[in-house]
Parts: C-alpha cells; sequence; structure tokens
C-alpha cells in the first residue's frame, strides 16, 4: 500500500493525514498521541473512525496539525482519518463511516465581529436618557 493523505478542518483547525500501513501507531506534530491529546474524550474522538472500522491497529497515521483549539483540531483530525480511510478502501468503509457521521464536514464557524458593535450580534448598552 502506497501513503494516502488526506485533509480535514473544523473551525479554523486543519489536519493533514498520511496514512500508512503499520500497527496502529499515531504520531501528531512529532509526539504520539498520549502526549498531544491528553484528555482522554479527546483521543477518543480521534480513534472512532478506526474503531468502527475495525482498523486500529492496521495503520500508522502521521499528522501535521495547525490552528484552532484542541478539541477543533481533534474533530478535524477524525474528519481526515475517516477520509483516508474511504481513499483505502471505498467500498468497505465509506458506507460505515457515512451512517456515524464521520465524513461530514462541521461548517459551523465563529460569526466575524461588526463594526460599531462589542460581538458580532451584542449591542452596546442602551440609555434612554
Amino acid at each position: 500500500m502506497e501513503l494516502i493523505n488526506a485533509l480535514g478542518r473544523r473551525k479554523s483547525a486543519v489536519a493533514r493525514v498520511y496514512v500508512n500501513q503499520g500497527k496502529g501507531n499515531i504520531t501528531i506534530n512529532s509526539k504520539p498521541i498520549e502526549e498531544y491529546f491528553q484528555e482522554e474524550i479527546l483521543r477518543f474522538i480521534v480513534r472512532q473512525p478506526l474503531e468502527v472500522t475495525g482498523t486500529l491497529s492496521q495503520f500508522d497515521i502521521k499528522v501535521n496539525l495547525d490552528g484552532g483549539g484542541i478539541k477543533g483540531q481533534a474533530e478535524a483530525l477524525r474528519l481526515a482519518i475517516a477520509r483516508a480511510l474511504c481513499k483505502i478502501d471505498s467500498e468497505a468503509y465509506r458506507h460505515i463511516l457515512k451512517e456515524n457521521g464521520f465524513l461530514t464536514r462541521d461548517a459551523r464557524v465563529v460569526e466575524r465581529k461588526k463594526p460599531g458593535r462589542p460581538g458580532a450580534r451584542r449591542r452596546f448598552q442602551f440609555s434612554k436618557r
């Protein structure tokens, strides 16, 4: 199997994934996953596509993560891994991943701040007199 790459985005986080045959090692920005994502729930989010397809110990994954917060990065990585698995074997994995919602890009981003206001929709306090 040749090297497969995929891209995942969430909010302002971007994950570039390189998948190869291996033993199940996940390396993020040259660090093991346990060191990069210290919370168990974030590691669970990242591994979800691998668990539902039953490929947790078949592939080595190297990741470049950039931008956003830690949760957005984890969700961007989940999308990138799901897309990479689809490229590897679309027939076997696509239906399972689509059914679980891992191939859908979450397009929600922060609304921009508008001029003359303290935030996107917030107004300054109204004073009658």
